[in-house]
């Protein structure tokens, strides 16, 4: 243990992600192999952590890495973790792997997210059920909570629109406990506002959708069908980079023998 007085900065920033995720000091030592007194020191500022250390605690709170980042830059030690744009020649073996996923998943509709749900690949099943947004939602860069969620986006043709906006709005909150992003609630509490357009109707017995026990799906009008899918999405297991550790892959499977005979006419 390093004992001196420095700035309580780091750990003021680990308290913080330790009382998020309702971890008892006692705890959070013992999984990192430290003693509650040294978490309580490295707290209050009066034992500046090693870099190892810092990032067995990160580990074990599960920290997002561009926060990691963050408490090995107020610790005093560089930056671990890199952020590397999409588009940069070192991640042509990533985008060449997404998109021989995304097309094989065809007919069938899939898209990768970045952490802020902006779309950085999509494949046809996609852009067939895009058919009839507003051209201001398809602008660059494309966000999918405000694609699904706009009035003018995929929100009137959402037969289940009040469920699945419930879904969305909670898939979002859940990610807010889980990173500190002031970007990411200015988002939820835009989508959070719009108004549920087209869904009047919801509670009328007519318009119930019968849904598998196991899941709630997505159901939506497209071009005068009623196409109702799963939803999946999937994350990288062992990123080493912000930008990747963030993206995240989300597959739609349909739900109902209709909408898989549907999709498999549009096949060439």
């Amino acid at each position: 243990m390093r004992t001196a007085t420095t700035d309580p900065g780091v750990g003021q920033m680990l308290r913080a992600w330790r009382e998020r995720r309702r971890v008892s000091q006692l705890e959070l030592a013992l999984r990192a192999e430290s003693s509650a007194r040294h978490i309580s020191f490295v707290e209050t500022g009066r034992s500046r952590p090693s870099e190892e250390m810092l990032l067995r605690l990160a580990e074990h709170l599960e920290v997002p890495f561009r926060e990691r980042n963050s408490l090995l830059l107020a610790a005093g030690y560089a930056p671990r973790y890199t952020e590397t744009p999409l588009d940069d020649p070192s991640m042509e073996a990533l985008r060449e792997g997404m998109r021989r996923l995304l097309q094989g998943y065809e007919p069938y509709p899939a898209l990768v997210m970045d952490g802020l749900y902006n779309v950085v690949a999509a494949n046809r099943g996609i852009t067939m059920l895009l058919d009839g947004v507003a051209e201001q939602l398809l602008a660059p860069p494309l966000n999918a909570m405000r694609l699904t969620l706009h009035p003018e986006g995929l929100a009137p043709r959402i037969r289940n629109l009040r469920e699945w906006r419930g879904h969305l709005l909670h898939q979002m909150e859940r990610q807010i406990a889980l990173v500190r992003s002031g970007a990411l609630r200015e988002l939820y509490d835009e989508v959070a506002a719009y108004p549920l357009a087209g869904a009047d109707g919801d509670e009328n017995p007519e318009n119930l959708v019968p849904y598998p026990y196991f899941a709630l799906p997505l159901v939506v009008e497209h071009d005068g069908r009623t196409l109702s899918f799963l939803s999946s999405i999937s994350t990288f297991n062992t990123p080493m980079d912000v930008t990747v550790a963030e993206l995240a892959i989300e597959t739609f499977l349909p739900a109902d023998p209709a909408t898989v005979a549907y999709l498999q006419s549009l096949t060439p």
